[in-house]
């Protein structure tokens, strides 16, 4: 199911030449930095999805996908093992309602070189001490979307650069202010700490991570076994169409707190000096009403 599911991606057509990667010159691309890292001489790289109630399944299943479907040439053995970790074993649902029974708990996981954080419900302390722990000996942490909330609550991030989903940037900037975010990044690498935009982004991370071990070339050959042409992948910063801040109109209004599209016939309200300002839930809408004048002044831009 886990493959099926990660087919509903999106990206831009390219040719379909394994084999090629565009140029610089190619779609005016920022071409990220080769920054490789070393598989191990013997064995497979052990990758764990930390997963937990509400997980967000294209944000785990997309890069579970990618490496899965890593072929080595002359190599007989799978260069990535991949398992899920969560609190206990018990069976979570994820988006949508698909039940998962997790492999392994924070207690009795293998010791992973890869992490990655999915969307998902807020983490225990011990959970997040789980990350801290095991981040000490990673070749590579991972968030995807809202997963850097998870992450940035660990306090690895601090005073890092990071991204997110881009529904969640003036959240993110206001809970975590000692945290540079880049908007209209598709992936932010910042030591051994990685974190993708949203949802589809967390499969060009994972390809990012694949190409970081082995090359472009076994990459680019995994995207197009995938039938995957994004090439956010080779550019971190491709996600631009999501870097300005959306701007409320009258006629198109948009949640001063997520900067998502609402609808007003329908969605929560507050007035605050004479103007209504709509939410996209009545979550946000608390959000806004304790505090409305940091909403209101910085208008979205500077977060």
């Amino acid at each position: 199911m886990l493959a099926a599911i990660t087919l509903l991606v999106l990206g831009e057509l390219s040719g379909s030449n394994p084999a090629k990667a565009p140029g610089a010159s190619e779609g005016n691309q920022a071409v990220a930095k080769a920054n490789p890292l070393k598989p191990p001489a013997q064995g497979s790289i052990p990758v764990a999805f930390l997963i937990s109630e509400g997980a967000q399944v294209i944000d785990f299943a997309g890069p579970w996908e990618v490496f899965q479907d890593v072929v080595i040439p002359g190599r007989a053995d799978h260069p990535f093992r991949l398992y899920t970790v969560s609190q206990s074993t018990s069976p979570i649902h994820t988006s949508g309602g698909m039940k998962i029974v997790p492999d392994y708990t924070i207690e009795n996981a293998p010791a992973p070189k890869v992490i990655v954080i999915p969307a998902q419900s807020k983490p225990s302390e011990a959970t997040l001490e789980w990350i801290r722990k095991a981040t000490k000996s990673t070749d590579v942490t991972m968030s995807v979307c809202t997963g850097a909330f998870v992450l940035a609550r660990t306090g690895l991030l601090s005073g890092k650069a990071a991204t997110t989903y881009h529904g969640a940037f003036v959240r993110f900037a206001d809970q975590f202010p000692d945290i540079h975010l880049k908007r209209g990044a598709r992936f932010v690498e910042d030591g051994n700490l990685a974190t993708a935009g949203g949802l589809s982004s967390g499969i060009d991370l994972a390809l990012r991570v694949v190409e970081r071990y082995f090359g472009r070339e076994v990459a680019q050959k995994t995207a197009y076994d995938l039938e995957y042409q994004g090439q956010g992948w080779m550019n971190p910063e491709s996600n631009q169409v999501y870097a300005a801040a959306p701007v409320s109109t009258a006629q198109h209004p948009v949640c001063p707190v997520c900067g998502m599209d609402v609808e007003p016939a329908t969605a929560p309200k507050s007035a605050f000096k004479g103007t209504t300002y709509y939410f996209c839930s009545d979550d946000d809408k608390k959000t806004f009403d304790a505090t409305p004048d940091k909403f209101v002044n910085t208008d979205n831009k500077s977060l």
